[in-house]
């Protein structure tokens, strides 16, 4: 049954090396990431999955490595220590971006509360697939909590790197009404073909957590919203 779950940006950007100069424009936003973290491991769950947008999906084991080397930067992390008895290797490589700034989220906030599992949800993933995954994910554990990494559209303004969309606005306003209030119907009501139009990564993992969260009588905190280089940034806490 899923206990908690954090909802948080997935850019790189919020890697302070990666950012360089830039690093402090993100600082409310990794504040908001690290109070919604610390939500999860109050929760104390038997098991965290951390669920974030990738070209194709696939599952991680805990400890797999992940790097921002391809964003000009020598700084590997981590999807937690590695077992000291290791599954089976099921991994399919290095994490994909989206959960490799999770890692780097969780080890900045040096989670030792619960094991850890990695899934990757592609961009396009329907809608009823992405509700049947998480549907399996809480079921995954007695207590699971769930850390939803995803953006918002990336068509905010003239310079996002979507250019400008009109609709934009109006869309990451409805996601973050919805994961603000824990809405798991308005989430699941997200246009996956909207969604694509408008460059929103993060439609795909929050209608899994959306799914994960059907029945779980879950409250919902909005911590932070906003569109810094014209990319919808939503963090939000479920408990």
């Amino acid at each position: 049954m899923l206990v908690a779950a954090a909802v948080c940006p997935a850019p790189p950007l919020l890697v302070p090396e990666v950012a360089a100069g830039a690093a402090a424009e993100l600082g409310d936003a990794r504040t908001a990431c690290s109070d919604a973290i610390a939500v999860l491991a109050a929760a104390r769950p038997d098991l965290l999955v951390v669920v974030g947008a990738a070209p194709r999906g696939g599952g991680y084991d805990q400890g797999t490595p992940g790097s921002f080397a391809g964003f000009g930067v020598d700084l590997t992390v981590a999807l937690g220590p590695r077992p000291e008895e290791p599954a089976p290797d099921t991994a399919e490589g290095p994490l994909p971006t989206s959960l490799a700034v999770g890692a780097w989220l969780l080890e900045r906030a040096r989670w030792g509360a619960s094991p850890l599992a990695g899934v990757a949800v592609a961009d396009h993933l329907e809608p009823a697939a992405c509700a049947l995954l998480g549907t399996d994910l809480a079921g995954s554990a007695g207590r699971v909590a769930m850390l939803v990494l995803g953006d918002g559209s990336a068509c905010r303004t003239l310079k996002a790197p979507g250019y400008l969309d009109e609709r934009a606005a109006a869309f990451d306003a409805a996601a973050g009404r919805a994961l603000g209030a824990a809405d798991t119907a308005a989430l699941a009501a997200l246009d996956p073909v909207l969604a694509t139009e408008l460059q929103a990564a993060g439609r795909a993992p929050w209608q899994v957590l959306a799914a994960a969260a059907e029945g779980a009588g879950l409250d919902g905190r909005l911590l932070y919203e906003d569109a810094p280089y014209g990319v919808g940034y939503i963090v939000a806490a479920w408990s």
